[in-house]
């Protein structure tokens, strides 16, 4: 089913990283991870120590960030029962994911892999005037682009492998009424062939032919960052 998904940009392999260099360097590697291994916002700023293995190269997503009025920031499990789910990342993008963490991530499991520059958690509402995200997006050749299209953009570059749509939903993290009738757990053989496929990608720079998917299953945790 098509609907406004198919109106929002995706990024090419060459933009995310031209991207990731226009950020702070604290958020260089935030950008990277969200796309390649198709993040939620919460999901990402809610990622510790302990959810990366960058020696096999997965993301383990088990909670998110809300910000709730009164509340502030509130940690808890993903909106979505799929949300939890364990991703595979390409090997092109491990170095500055290790660099990462060396420089700005603390040695504990808990610690938050993504933070601002205070060590706190990355709040929605600044994001884009602390990464002066405007600026950084019109510079690559995409103005108007949000943060979410990254998760649009690392779905898109994921379908073009040709996996199967079951395998692809899981990656995605999606649970809806209509993706239930498709959906069921990935093994882990799959997902990595997703990874390696775009490992491929990251290799060559290739500029794909995009295919448009929807996300009708996001929530408070998939919002775009203010107005891009």
């Amino acid at each position: 089913m098509r609907g406004l998904a198919d109106e929002r940009p995706v990024l090419t392999v060459r933009q995310v990283f031209a991207l990731a260099e226009e950020m702070p360097d604290r958020q260089k590697a935030l950008v990277l991870v969200t796309n390649f291994a198709s993040l939620r916002y919460g999901e990402a700023g809610a990622l510790q120590h302990c959810d990366l293995d960058v020696e096999v190269g997965t993301v383990r997503v088990r909670q998110a960030f809300t910000e709730q009025v009164g509340k502030g920031m509130v940690l808890g499990p993903p909106k979505f029962r799929a949300g939890i789910r364990t991703v595979s990342i390409p090997a092109g993008i491990l170095p500055p994911l290790r660099e990462h963490l060396a420089q700005y991530v603390d040695s504990e499991a808990t610690a938050l892999v993504f933070t601002g520059p205070t060590g706190a958690p990355l709040r929605r509402g600044n994001f884009n005037r602390l990464v002066k995200w405007a600026e950084a997006v019109a510079k690559i050749g995409a103005p108007g682009l949000h943060f979410h299209d990254l998760r649009h953009t690392g779905n898109t570059l994921a379908a073009q492998t040709e996996v199967s749509t079951r395998d692809l939903m899981a990656r995605m993290g999606h649970d809806s009424m209509n993706a239930a009738l498709i959906y069921q757990h990935a093994t882990s053989e799959a997902d990595r062939v997703i990874a390696d496929a775009l490992d491929a990608q990251l290799g060559g720079g290739h500029d794909e032919d995009q295919v448009q998917d929807d996300d009708p299953d996001d929530g408070a945790a998939g919002a775009p960052v203010g107005s891009g």
